[in-house]
C-alpha cells in the first residue's frame, strides 16, 4: 500500500518543490533565521489583538510568511513519523541550552517529543487554522478578541522553530537497525 505523501508547498517560497523534510527546513531557514520567524509570529499573534494592520507598509510580507509557515509546519508533521527512524546527534555544550529556552530539559535531548507533543494536542489542520487567523485577525483594521485559542497554537509552533534548529544545529542521523540473532543454547 503507498503512503499519500503531504507536499510542503515549497514552490513559490523557496523556488522549488522540496519532498525532503530536511532540504526542507535548509531553504526554510536559507530564507530567514530563527529569529525573523519567532518576531514575526509573535508580532502576528500580538497584532491580532489591535485595531491596526500588521506591515501596513507591505502586508504582502504577510502572505509570503503565510506560505513559509505552512510549509514549516507540514514539515514538523512528518518530523513527527521520522521520530520512529531518526535521532539526534550528540548534545550541545550547555552554554547554547539559553537559545531555546523555550524547551524542556527532555525535549532538548530529544527535540522530536516537540513535535509528538503538538500534534497529539492539535492537528495539522486545526495549526493551519490558526496561521489563517493570525493572518486574518492581524491584517484587519477592525480590533477583535478572537474567539479561538491562540496561545497554546502559537507556544506549540514556537517549541517547533526552536526544535527545528536545535536539529539542525546538533545533526540527525538514521537509527541503525541491528539484526540480533540470539542464540539458541542447549
Amino acid at each position: 500500500m503507498k503512503k499519500n505523501k503531504v507536499s510542503f508547498e515549497t514552490c513559490s517560497w523557496a523556488g522549488f518543490a522540496a519532498d525532503n523534510p530536511f532540504k526542507t527546513l535548509d531553504a526554510f531557514f536559507e530564507f530567514e533565521d530563527l529569529d525573523y520567524y519567532k518576531q514575526s509570529l509573535t508580532e502576528a499573534v500580538i497584532y491580532s489583538y489591535k485595531g491596526k494592520i500588521y506591515k501596513r507598509d507591505n502586508p504582502s510580507d504577510v502572505f509570503v510568511f503565510y506560505t513559509i509557515v505552512n510549509s514549516f509546519l507540514k514539515v514538523c508533521y512528518c518530523l513527527q513519523e521520522k521520530s520512529k527512524k531518526w535521532k539526534v546527534t550528540a548534545s550541545l555544550c550547555s552554554e547554547t541550552v539559553f537559545h531555546f529556552s523555550s524547551l524542556t530539559e527532555e525535549e532538548y535531548e530529544n527535540p522530536f517529543i516537540v513535535f509528538q507533543k503538538a500534534f497529539d494536542e492539535k492537528t495539522l489542520e486545526e495549526f493551519e487554522l490558526f496561521l489563517c487567523k493570525i493572518v486574518e485577525f492581524s491584517l484587519s483594521p477592525h480590533a477583535r478578541d478572537p474567539d479561538s485559542d491562540l496561545t497554546t497554537p502559537y507556544i506549540h509552533l514556537i517549541k517547533m522553530l526552536d526544535a527545528v534548529e536545535l536539529m539542525r544545529e546538533r545533526g540527525v542521523e538514521k537509527i541503525k537497525k541491528t539484526n540480533q540473532i540470539d542464540a539458541v543454547t542447549e
